[in-house]
């Protein structure tokens, strides 16, 4: 979104200053009212998008335990499928993006709901390989119509001063959702009605409401709901006063790219991201697998239950990381990036001599360390840098293409796991952290363009 208000000198402001200057309408209880359901409601979006993104995983045990499909969907068929879905998954987050900056995050946003929801219909209702491939590569490219538009829809609502501490808040869906989802979903599908496809129309449903109330209650910017007004104050150019906030012309999607990337700092949190994503995607795809490895006397249940530290330590880091940017760095995004990056590298580095002894109260702390720090540089370098980075035009397209960036690391963090081993695996993951906050450390002071 990039609307101006004129000004008397003729030059223009963005309409995240617009609503900083027009103090009497920020502080009125209407908009606090908006603000808080913008954040809920997008808050409730993201969550759900989890509850059909994990069915597949939860119906994986199902899956391979049916000798009607065992044959046909194999262990390495269903690893296939995981990576068709991811790439599918990167690819739209190039899209998406830059779509919602286009158009608007609510059009975005609920054709991806409705094309993860008939996504997860169809394998629920079939079991034929060529057909879950095809399911999987349309959940991917709804399942990335998400993120960046409804992180442009909370940037319109929210300014850089209090963007590190709202967002840091916010950031907190992604990490809730891939904890609640997975038992839910388990729990309908192998206790209620026994069966795997239970957990796709159990998501299905689940996202299908989540859509209802988006539509009920989702707005794209301040001005749909009048926390903009005429400020009375005549254009220089034409001599009038304005009735409402103009808009500028819509860019193309090329022209959106170009004008994002003037501010090389999206391409430095774009390679970062890459960097960061394959060691958190490898706890969360193979997390069991990885704990059962060092902790062989541990059963699966146990093995299933340890990486939770993992998810828990995740909610709490965007807070933590948001508070600190904001009160700490003055809204300077690269300190608190940095300072995480170089805690994760230090864990990733000492994972495998911490859990060579066997314990499982020391798995539980270095995953939850882990968790911790590699949630913050997530949570601060795909969202709310990115916004910020992005400016008030291009802030879909930003988180858009940093996320891209990001989901084609995440592609290697679930097929790594399956070819290296513990020592060398958790020592490149270490490396890579390293580079990461190298990249980002010469910008420490850096500061967006734009509000």
């Amino acid at each position: 979104m990039a609307d101006l208000v004129p000004q008397k000198q003729g030059s223009p402001v963005t309409t995240r200053d617009a609503l900083d200057r027009i103090s009497p309408i920020l502080r009125s209880a209407r908009a606090a009212r908006w603000r808080r359901q913008i954040f809920a409601i997008t808050w409730i979006a993201y969550a759900g998008f989890y509850f059909v993104r994990q069915a597949f995983s939860v119906a994986k045990l199902g899956i391979l335990d049916d000798p009607a499909v065992n044959t046909v969907l194999t262990e390495r068929a269903l690893g296939v499928i995981d990576a068709v879905y991811l790439a599918a998954y990167a690819a739209g987050q190039f899209l998406w993006g830059m779509w919602a900056d286009r158009f608007g995050p609510r059009v975005v946003v609920i054709g991806g709901m409705i094309g993860a929801v008939a996504a997860a219909c169809i394998m629920g209702v079939s079991s034929a390989l060529l057909v879950f491939g095809g399911a999987m590569v349309l959940q991917g490219l709804s399942q990335s119509a998400g993120w960046a538009p409804l992180c442009k829809n909370m940037g319109n609502f929210f300014t850089v001063a209090e963007r590190g501490r709202i967002l840091g808040l916010w950031s907190t869906n992604y990490a809730f959702g891939g904890l609640a989802a997975p038992p839910f979903l388990g729990w309908v599908a192998y206790s209620v009605f026994d069966s795997w496809h239970a957990a796709f129309l159990a998501g299905a449903a689940t996202l299908a409401a989540v859509l209802l109330l988006f539509v009920l209650f989702q707005r794209n910017t301040p001005q749909d709901v009048g926390l903009v007004e005429p400020t009375g104050e005549t254009d220089p150019e034409s001599g009038t006063t304005p009735e409402s906030v103009p808009t500028e012309p819509s860019l193309n999607g090329l022209a959106l790219y170009r004008e994002t990337l003037r501010d090389r700092m999206v391409l430095t949190l774009g390679l970062s991201y890459f960097l960061l994503k394959p060691a958190r995607y490898a706890i969360l795809l193979w997390g069991p697998v990885i704990v059962s490895r060092r902790l062989p006397e541990i059963d699966k249940v146990g093995a299933t239950l340890i990486p939770v530290a993992f998810g828990v330590a995740g909610i709490l880091a965007p807070i933590l990381v948001g508070w600190l940017s904001d009160r700490f760095f003055q809204s300077r995004r690269a300190p608190a990036c940095v300072i995480a990056l170089g805690v994760l590298t230090a864990a990733l580095a000492l994972f495998m001599p911490l859990t060579a002894a066997g314990s499982a109260e020391v798995m539980i702390a270095v995953l939850a360390v882990i968790g911790l720090s590699v949630y913050a540089a997530d949570a601060m370098i795909s969202c709310v840098a990115a916004v910020d980075f992005g400016s008030a035009k291009g802030a879909g397209t930003a988180a858009g293409l940093v996320n891209g960036c990001g989901s084609i690391g995440a592609i290697l963090g679930g097929l790594l796991p399956g070819f290296l081993s513990g020592g060398v695996l958790f020592t490149g993951f270490a490396g890579a952290a390293l580079l990461a906050g190298l990249l980002m450390l010469p910008h420490w002071n850096r500061l967006p363009r734009t509000a």
